[in-house]
């Protein structure tokens, strides 16, 4: 029977699990997004979820722990420079699993595991930039584009009289 058996050892080592969540941890942190199997996720959420918030408190001694979860630098420097700064009001539920389908291959469930405060879209800062920036688009078009037939009818008008005059040549 499987009294209290909790955790998903998804077919590996311990050593090989611990190894592989780790690599995919700082993925995840360096990235902000990775697409992986709905169980590996799942696992990752869960190993992941204490480190984002132990780097709420920036110590040497939680950075050691992070550390030795991630045992990558420059994800433990990410996580407490960039990702702790975003999180520091969020009480926890800091990933989010979306479904994807199932892979081609083997027919796996895949879905999108990303960190929360960083999905642009989802919380509708995207929309206000495309807005912005397509607004600037339309003056400098409006704007640009009398300069610009005025500078492209000298060259046309250059370019067709050279190009008359040497068919004149060739017929006298």
């Amino acid at each position: 029977m499987r009294h209290s058996r909790v955790i998903n050892h998804l077919g590996r080592t311990s050593s090989h699990r611990k190894s592989m969540l780790a690599n995919m941890a700082s993925s995840l942190i360096l990235h902000k997004r990775i697409t992986t199997t709905t169980a590996k996720a799942k696992a990752l959420k869960t190993f992941v979820e204490p480190l984002i918030t132990k780097s709420k408190e920036d110590s040497t001694h939680s950075r050691r722990v992070v550390f030795s979860y991630l045992k990558d630098k420059e994800a433990v420097s990410e996580l407490f420079r960039e990702v702790s700064v975003k999180i520091a009001e969020r009480p926890g539920g800091y990933t989010r699993i979306l479904k994807t389908g199932n892979r081609i291959g083997d027919n796996a469930d895949m879905c999108i595991l990303e960190l929360v405060d960083f999905n642009l879209a989802m919380l509708g800062g995207g929309e206000a930039a495309k807005t912005k920036s397509s607004r600037r688009r339309r003056t400098t078009k409006k704007k640009g584009e009398g300069e610009v037939a005025a500078k492209t009818e000298k060259p046309v008008k250059e370019a067709e009289g050279k190009a008359e005059a040497p068919a004149a040549e060739k017929e006298k």
